[in-house]
């Protein structure tokens, strides 16, 4: 069974909002170095295959596609460095704010794992997995990076990421790209596992884009530094079956770029001082309700989802508007003022532009004439003739009726 994907405006926004931050950097493919490949212990003749026992002409194709380790090539690929400084990387950062109705980040948040921490704001149920994997497929094409990590919150979300990756392998090397192009390349992901670190050698030698999944509580364990976890024991340990090596300093030589799935959901020192711990190029952060804001770059919040057809259904008992940021229309009806001596005034909350620079939610009175985009502040959502009529607002879909 094959399965068909579509793709979406807004997916490809988010994408491009990350991917322009770092607008300026080089292309960079296949930067290698010399990596640490431990202690080899000498393999009795008896033991050792024939040269050519695993070259079956057959398989060759499958090998090439699946990609090959060989144990005694030290060479490695990691991360391109970032050669961008803070002051352009905000610059872009603004621009790219400026280009979503966001917030402009007034300098870079502070203590960043890595040279900058970003946040994607996605309502759930509008496709985050579907979204960064593109991110990567687009990191990777504009600027040649190709490790990653995706941290999640647990087991379940776990297996259900790394079945995601497995699905839109072959969309994304066909078509992914803009519906009629492919990005002519394959995403090679494994889960991680303390017991089979041998797959980290392949992590760190293949130039493909390599990404390793990990979920919460394995990551917690596992990069407490002196813990008394046996995953953190072996994280931390120079290993016998690993040639004597620290499984860390393998993975952080590749300089990864972290993705945070729910970040919220994870919190605590531990996760924060973990991340460090691999030597981030840089990370991203991918929820619905950010617990620590960090730099905005895209935000896809409930009522936009729902403009959208996004979702199907919202039902609240009362409700809290966060980070509205003027790009929908949105108006609400709060109260019809009708009194003897004037006519009706209707009492609408809307989204207006603060004089500090600030999107805001905020309720006014309008009369018949009255401009919601000039009482917005000019917010570009409110710009083409959003104007109290006397039988409603104008344009047709959300108006107020006069009884």
């Amino acid at each position: 069974m094959q399965f068909k994907f579509s793709q979406y405006q807004y997916q490809t926004d988010a994408a491009d909002a990350v991917c322009d931050v770092f607008d300026g950097q080089p292309l960079q493919d296949g930067v290698s170095y010399i990596r640490d490949t431990g202690i080899r212990r000498p393999t009795s003749p008896a033991l050792q295959p024939a040269q050519d026992a695993f070259d079956i002409p057959e398989l060759r194709p499958v090998q090439e596609m699946l990609g090959h380790f060989d144990a005694d090539d030290d060479t490695g690929y990691r991360n391109a460095d970032l050669l961008l400084d803070g002051e352009r990387l905000l610059a872009n950062i603004k621009n790219v704010q400026r280009r979503q109705n966001l917030t402009e980040s007034p300098k870079l948040y502070t203590d960043p794992a890595g040279a900058v921490e970003l946040d994607v704001e996605m309502e759930t149920g509008t496709g985050k997995t579907f979204v960064y994997t593109k991110t990567m497929f687009e990191l990777n094409r504009r600027y040649g990076w190709s490790k990653f990590i995706v941290v999640v919150p647990s087991i379940a979300i776990r297996e259900g990421v790394a079945k995601s990756l497995d699905m839109t392998g072959d969309y994304f090397y066909t078509s992914g790209r803009d519906g009629n192009e492919g990005y002519g390349k394959k995403l090679h992901s494994f889960i991680y596992d303390s017991s089979n670190l041998n797959r980290l050698d392949e992590f760190a030698q293949s130039s493909d884009i390599q990404v390793m999944v990990i979920n919460m509580q394995a990551f917690n364990t596992s990069m407490k530094e002196n813990g008394r976890s046996r995953d953190a024991r072996i994280i931390f340990s120079e290993r016998d079956d690993f040639g004597s090596r620290r499984p860390i300093d393998v993975i952080s030589a590749s300089h990864p770029i972290m993705i945070l799935d729910e970040p919220q959901k994870m919190g605590g020192k531990a996760t924060q001082a973990g991340i460090r711990l691999f030597k981030p190029l840089f990370t991203l952060n991918y929820s619905a309700t950010h617990k620590i804001k960090h730099d905005l770059v895209y935000a896809l919040d409930a009522l936009d989802a729902y403009n959208q057809r996004l979702v199907k259904r919202i039902e609240v008992k009362g409700f809290e508007l966060n980070n509205m940021r003027g790009t929908d229309g949105y108006l609400y009806l709060q109260d019809v003022i009708v009194s003897k001596n004037r006519a009706p005034q209707a009492r609408i909350e809307y989204k207006k532009l603060s004089s500090a620079g600030k999107v805001v939610t905020t309720s006014g009175l309008f009369d018949e004439g009255d401009d919601v985009y000039t009482a917005s502040g000019g917010l570009e959502a409110y710009r083409d003739g959003w104007r109290i009529a006397p039988d409603g607002i104008v344009p047709d879909g959300v108006y107020v009726q006069w009884f």
